[in-house]
């Protein structure tokens, strides 16, 4: 597998051991409501609860601790929030420097949190684009390492070893449902769980409003957002890469793709029925899950949900009103 994609499982297990002292064992639940909604037993992967919020630390922390042996003096990213507050604490927790690019439309609690673990911001516009300018720009000015928040090789790797907690603690899992944005998340899962046990399927959660992993599965060719998406799935508004597309196009089994509406309401289901406050964008499991293609599509019976996030903006919630 490591000659044909840019990580094997070997990689994800030297992340895990690399980084399992330091990151969260987050815990699986189970909820018999959600169960009897979906018709399916469901297990919830809560990296909701792991540090900074996100499953992005454990990328994050993989790649900084591959470089500090480099003697790396500052680290730079663009991010919706999530990585970069990631990628801020891992930086923090190794006395490397970090500066973070965000797009000016990111979640204000998400800025004040990178701020917190130190990190320098740099805004920017909304759009892929001009994420990468600027942060091009600020490595120049800076003399740091780029670490991108989703084709970074071990920011993939560590993602990856998700996929190995859930083998351990759902021996009988038969599929994974996992939101994609770039696809570090997905694409790491899908490398680890195919590489140990490849009949467990994989499947992407995608927006509607953003629904380029989709249209990319089904064209059989890389096929970007045409303009910048509008979904309260903040989290995956960005692309998939040409790291993970080719795990994504060989790997993953499906990809489905929910309205909004789906989503406010698996969102909003998690926070009633499981009492975990996730963002809209770990509602995209469950809302898959419950969608009408799904159900008549897929056979599966026991199904793990990553719940990949829980850094809610509160104040912007005027959809709880609809």
């Amino acid at each position: 597998m490591s000659s044909l994609y840019c990580i094997s499982v070997k990689d994800v297990q030297e992340a895990y051991t690399k980084i399992h002292d330091l990151v969260h064992t987050t815990p699986v639940m189970t909820c018999s409501s959600l169960d009897a909604l979906a018709t399916r037993k469901l297990f919830f992967k809560c990296e909701l609860l792991q540090k900074t919020g996100s499953f992005k630390f454990r990328g994050a922390l993989n790649a900084v601790k591959s470089l500090a042996a480099d003697r790396c003096t500052a680290v730079v990213t663009h991010s919706s929030g999530n990585h970069g507050q990631a990628l801020a604490l891992a930086a923090q927790m190794t006395g490397i420097p970090a500066h973070v690019v965000v797009p000016c439309t990111a979640a204000s609690c998400k800025k004040a949190a990178i701020c917190g673990y130190g990190a320098q911001i740099v805004e920017c516009d909304p759009t892929d684009e001009s994420r990468a300018e600027v942060a091009a720009k600020t490595v120049q000015e800076t003399g740091g390492v780029l670490v991108h928040p989703n084709q970074n090789v071990a920011v993939i790797a560590g993602q990856g070893t998700i996929g190995l907690e859930v083998l351990n603690q759902v021996p009988g899992v038969e599929a994974l449902v996992i939101p994609v944005g770039g696809g570090g998340m997905l694409a790491g899962i899908a490398v680890a769980v195919k590489a140990i046990k490849p009949d467990v399927r994989i499947y992407a959660a995608e927006p509607l409003n953003a629904d380029d992993c989709y249209r990319s599965k089904m064209n059989g060719i890389l096929t970007s957002n045409p303009q910048p998406p509008i979904t309260i799935a903040d989290g995956v508004k960005t692309n998939i890469g040409h790291n993970t597309w080719p795990i994504i196009r060989d790997l993953v089994d499906d990809v489905f793709v929910v309205t909004e509406e789906e989503i406010k309401r698996a969102t909003r289901l998690v926070w009633e029925r499981m009492k975990l406050l996730i963002e809209p964008t770990a509602g995209l499991g469950l809302a898959v899950v419950l969608s009408r293609r799904f159900q008549e599509t897929t056979d599966v019976q026991n199904i793990c949900l990553v719940l990949c996030g829980g850094n809610v903006d509160l104040g912007t919630l005027d959809w709880l009103k609809d």
